[in-house]
């Protein structure tokens, strides 16, 4: 996947500056951060437009509000007033009718620009390393959070709200938008959802799991544009595609596709790793080992067939491997042998 690109680093700096005020005027300023806005608002007036294109992608219209505090107090004059004070509360005004006006024309418009500015903006790609996970916070309101060794691209516009799994596991939560779907990329499928929540995986024999935890979401196939770019994801219906609903776990691999309930433990289980945690309860040692191995670069070989088999139950710490090794020799008599930095030897005791 290639690296993104702006057309003028100076036009990235401003829209990131932008979108840093956006979010300092919804929790509110303090007396400095107040000054340094009045300094970055005067030094441009590209600034004052980007702001307000910043709060309609943003939806944070309502924080635009809270300029009025960068102006001065505007009081109908009193008897003894001058005619200067009068002439500067009179162009304050002025300026927030105006600023009141833009920002009406641009929730009413849609411009080119706005498109450029909302790639600029979210058009991202996020990784997580072996061991490591993290959340992500989209402009709609959407939580995306990665697991470990995971890639995902993030395309927003005004159309469409695109992600494309390369490699690893997601969980999304989407934020409600009936004319906006979320849809996710992944092989040669797409899964499309308006206000749900689900965990999709690509696992190690390439197979894709698809959780759904809230509401439901639409699954089909997925046909790339012939230009190898992005384009927006086309609208599915549930006559050419699969439903897949809460508490429910779709299975796709080259010959296979299975659907299967699953309760609210398997589901907590199944999630555990947004913790931090991995827990099992009675797998076989054989696949609690490799789904131990997906967070750390030590490999693990078991000598004994027979331990491949063993039964393993409990909750560990993703990564925690002296954990690990101490819990499996105590709880389930199973000894290792360190070989190097890299590599576990486990066999019975």
């Amino acid at each position: 996947m290639s690296k993104v690109v702006y057309k003028l680093e100076t036009q990235q700096e401003c829209y990131e500056q932008a979108s840093q005020w956006i979010a300092k005027l919804d929790r509110g300023l303090n007396v400095q951060e107040v000054q340094t806005l009045k300094q970055w608002l005067a030094g441009s007036g590209k600034n004052r437009q980007v702001l307000f294109k910043m709060a309609e992608i943003w939806d944070k219209m309502d924080a635009l509000s809270r300029l009025s505090e960068l102006f001065p107090n505007i009081h109908k004059p009193t008897a003894g007033a001058s005619r200067p004070y009068r002439a500067v509360a009179a162009s304050a005004l002025v300026v927030l009718a105006l600023f009141c006006a833009w920002a009406a024309t641009m929730v009413a418009e849609r411009f080119t620009e706005q498109q450029q500015v909302l790639a600029a903006v979210v058009d991202r790609i996020y990784e997580t390393a072996i061991g490591e996970h993290s959340s992500v916070n989209l402009p709609d309101g959407s939580q995306l959070v990665l697991n470990t060794n995971s890639q995902v691209k993030v395309s927003y516009t005004d159309r469409h709200r695109l992600l494309i799994l390369e490699r690893g596991e997601i969980h999304v939560q989407v934020a409600h938008d009936k004319s906006r779907p979320l849809s996710v990329v992944v092989g040669d499928k797409v899964v499309q959802a308006v206000g749900t929540a689900f965990n999709i995986e690509i696992n190690s024999d390439q197979k894709i799991e698809l959780m759904v935890t809230d509401g439901k979401v639409l699954v089909a196939v997925h046909e790339p544009p012939e230009d190898d770019t992005i384009g927006l994801v086309p609208e599915i219906s549930p006559n050419s595609s699969v439903i897949v609903s809460e508490g429910e776990q779709l299975v796709l691999g080259e010959e296979e596709e299975t659907i299967e309930k699953v309760d609210q433990k398997e589901i907590q289980v199944k999630l555990s790793w947004r913790d931090g945690n991995l827990v099992f309860r009675g797998e076989p040692l054989e696949n609690a080992v490799a789904e131990i191995s997906r967070y750390t670069q030590v490999e693990f070989v078991i000598l004994d067939e027979k331990l491949k088999k063993v039964r393993i139950a409990g909750l560990f710490k993703a990564g925690d491997v002296k954990g690990l090794l101490l819990t499996l020799r105590e709880n389930f008599n199973i000894s290792y042998q360190r070989v190097g930095d890299s590599k576990v030897l486990l066999s019975a005791e």
